[in-house]
């Protein structure tokens, strides 16, 4: 499952690190953040409580940029 998510992120850099902190998080399949279009993308693994994954990726987020903000 793929959902699309809008994200306050402040710098390219931040986007990318906030990127790579998605990826790790258990349960996500895949990420994409766009900095541009301040979007975030987010492929679920099989099985996975999307509602439940995007707390630990929002947690995951704010250790990059602590005033970051996802909606969820």
């Amino acid at each position: 499952m793929k959902k699309s998510y809008k994200i306050e992120v402040d710098c390219a850099a931040c986007a990318l690190k906030m990127e790579e902190a998605a990826k790790k998080t258990e349960g996500v399949a895949d990420a994409t953040v766009a900095f541009m279009t301040q979007k975030m993308n987010v492929e679920f693994e099989e099985g996975a409580d999307a509602t439940e994954v995007m707390k630990r990726v929002l947690k995951a987020c704010k250790k990059v940029e602590p005033d970051c903000e996802i909606s969820l």
